[in-house]
């Protein structure tokens, strides 16, 4: 496979994956962060490491709104739930697996 396939597949996959991240806000991030160690807020903050490394300056909430797809603080308002110690503590055990990455 060619470079310029690569990256348009790879573009696509990521679009694809916002879309149902978008369409899951039942999926919390605290249940991403819990599960695979990364979260929306992780996403918008590749993207923004990503765009800096080719000279573009975006700021974190730009970052997070090309992520959620609507304003940082707008979807904490229609999504977001409390998380419970359950949750913490599932999140704190999945981010200690990070370090050894």
């Amino acid at each position: 496979m060619d470079s310029k396939s690569r990256i348009e597949i790879e573009a696509m996959a990521f679009r694809k994956l916002l879309s149902h991240l978008a369409k899951r806000t039942d999926a919390q991030n605290i249940d991403l962060m819990g599960l695979a160690g990364f979260c929306r807020n992780c996403l918008a903050n590749w993207y923004q490491d990503a765009a800096k490394e080719k000279g573009i300056s975006l700021d974190k909430q730009q970052a997070r709104e090309i992520i959620y797809g609507m304003p940082y603080d707008e979807w904490v308002k229609k999504h977001q739930t409390d998380a419970t110690e359950e949750q913490m503590k599932k999140m704190e055990e999945s981010l200690k697996k990070n370090k050894t990455l």
